[in-house]
């Protein structure tokens, strides 16, 4: 197989479990399953943890366009792939929400990220998130790749930890497929525009944070 295509299908199956596992958490507990908040922060963590020891080597488990869009604007990551990337990461996340949806046909919004107060609260603190997630990632990746037990286990851990401070507020996406998958899906586009541009914002943030504090991870 080709390595271009080897990398696609590689996201495309990183993004679809992460986006699987951590919204169909979301419906369980919305159910009544007894998932809780702490429960869905965890698997979302634990999640990202076991796709980029997955497909870590392959194609370096970005699984969230604002990670390949900072991984592109820190000179990591060539621009002729990011087009690949985003649209295999786009895939593979409505086809998650789309057996989310066979599994679950009653639920409304799929695991859907909504905020809970004010607009401007919520796109903020999606920016301040996605903003550290981006930043711990360029301090722990090699190159454009996110791969070994160090970095799984950083990431994994600030996803959760992202997810238990944000969720009640914002849904902690701090991924925009994340958010598009489910929101296409089911049909709940409203609010939809905070999750497309706050992480692309957060990460080009990092970007810049790194290159002032540690220019040796923004290159």
């Amino acid at each position: 197989m080709d390595d271009s295509l080897r990398r696609g299908v590689a996201e495309a199956i990183g993004t679809f479990c992460l986006v699987f596992a951590g919204t169909a958490a979301i419906v369980v507990d919305a159910a009544g399953g007894g998932v809780t908040h702490v429960g869905v922060s965890m698997v979302f963590g634990l999640v990202v943890f076991a796709m980029i020891a997955a497909v870590g080597d392959v194609s370096g488990a970005h699984i969230n366009p604002a990670v390949t869009f900072g991984f592109w604007l820190a000179g990591r990551f060539p621009a002729t792939r990011v087009a690949g990337y985003v649209v295999s990461q786009i895939v593979g996340g409505c086809l998650a929400s789309g057996v989310v949806h066979l599994l679950f046909p009653l639920d409304a919004t799929l695991g859907a990220t909504r905020p809970s107060g004010p607009v401007g609260q919520a796109w903020a603190l999606e920016v301040v998130l996605t903003a550290i997630l981006m930043y711990l990632i360029l301090a722990v990746s090699s190159g454009g790749r996110e791969k070994g037990i160090t970095a799984g286990l950083a990431i994994g851990g600030m996803v959760t930890l992202g997810a238990l401070l944000g969720g009640p507020v914002s849904g902690a996406s701090m991924n925009p497929v994340r958010s598009l998958a489910p929101a296409v899906v089911s049909g709940r586009l409203d609010h939809l525009w905070i999750y497309l541009t706050a992480p692309l914002v957060g990460a080009a943030v990092a970007v810049v944070a790194c290159r002032c504090s540690r220019p040796e991870s923004a290159a």
